[in-house]
């Protein structure tokens, strides 16, 4: 199972609303993964198959070895399903 963090600055109101958008997006497309949300600072030692925020701040944890998606705007449910689908 695929295990997707959802990232945002102190890790608590957005990155919470996000959480469960995700899970929303992949109950409709029939997909199983564990979700959960952090801060930045905690995500960096955090293992998952993929990292998702906003671009601005989910581009601190690119080092070229983790999978990330950075939303443009990340209440757009559109654009998830969109990043979800191109990535799972």
């Amino acid at each position: 199972m695929k295990k997707i963090l959802v990232v945002c600055g102190n890790g608590l109101g957005s990155s919470f609303i996000v959480e469960m958008n995700v899970k929303n997006v992949l109950s409709e497309l029939g997909v199983e993964a564990e979700v959960s949300h952090t801060d930045l600072t905690t995500a960096k030692s955090e293992q998952a198959d993929l990292y998702l925020g906003s671009k601005d701040l989910i581009s601190n944890l690119d080092d070229g070895t983790r999978t990330i998606i950075g939303l443009t705007n990340i209440l757009d449910q559109e654009e998830l399903k969109a990043a979800l689908q191109s990535h799972l």
